[in-house]
């Protein structure tokens, strides 16, 4: 059973993306507003303590800066998912926002990681390779614009800067890789044209049978050529116009 179907935009495309993000903003709010911190609920590597940052730890920020950073790249990339893989995106969120933190929680510094950018990373990773491996144009072109668009963020899955979690991006983008393999089957329909079909015939093709077997044209005979006509189309006769001539002999009157 394929688990392919036709593209089409529904609300939930962007509905659910945008709630996703929403509930991180009013996380951030909460906190500036009562002066609260939830900092440890983050994920801290190789505790106990710490292993319920792996569902926390997402919707928790340092900064507004850092808020900011997460939220847009988190709507498109997520927006994507849902439009593009909506056969798989709820296995791909859920179990990869599980997945990328319990790895983090395995290679993390002895510190408090919190932030979506694991699972942004694990967005990025999963729409590029999946698109690349699926061989179907429409997932192809996802993959390079994911790649135009966050390309740059490849370099922080290295420890270039100390305040960043590396260790939850490296584990993001693993995760994505994986998942591009895990999930087989091309989500997206793929439309067949007639000369793509089994049951197609080259001899009963009225373009090619304008053709001979060394491409020239050739001109089809008349009743042929009307068999080939759709059944609604009528064909138009060219009007004829008659024109009458009257001719009067002047009498002897007129001639004077």
């Amino acid at each position: 059973m394929s688990n392919s179907s036709p593209l089409k935009f529904t609300p939930e495309v962007i509905g659910y993306p945008l709630l996703f993000v929403l509930v991180l903003w009013i996380v951030f709010w909460i906190e500036s507003r009562f002066g609260l911190n939830f900092n440890s609920y983050g994920v801290y590597p190789r505790k106990w303590s710490g292993l319920r940052g792996i569902i926390f730890s997402p919707f928790i920020h340092g900064s507004l800066k850092h808020l900011f950073n997460n939220s847009i790249p988190l709507f498109v990339l997520s927006s994507a998912l849902f439009y593009f893989y909506r056969n798989i995106r709820w296995r791909v969120l859920i179990f990869g926002l599980l997945l990328t933190g319990i790895a983090t929680w395995l290679i993390g510094r002895a510190s408090l990681h919190i932030g979506a950018s694991g699972v942004v990373y694990m967005l990025v990773s999963f729409l590029f390779f999946k698109g690349i491996f699926s061989k179907q144009f429409q997932l192809t072109a996802l993959a390079l614009v994911v790649v135009f668009l966050y390309g740059g963020m490849l370099w922080y899955v290295f420890p270039v800067n100390p305040e960043i979690s590396w260790e939850g991006h490296l584990s993001g983008f693993f995760v994505g890789f994986l998942f591009a393999f895990f999930f087989k089957g091309n989500p997206v329909e793929n439309k067949k044209y007639d000369w793509e079909r089994e049951d197609y015939s080259p001899e009963n093709d009225p373009f090619l049978r304008q053709f001979d077997e060394n491409g020239n044209f050739i001109e089809l005979p008349k009743e042929l050529s009307e068999d080939s006509l759709s059944e609604n189309a009528v064909e138009e006769k060219p009007r004829r116009i008659k024109i009458v001539y009257t001719h009067k002999r002047s009498s002897e009157t007129d001639t004077k």
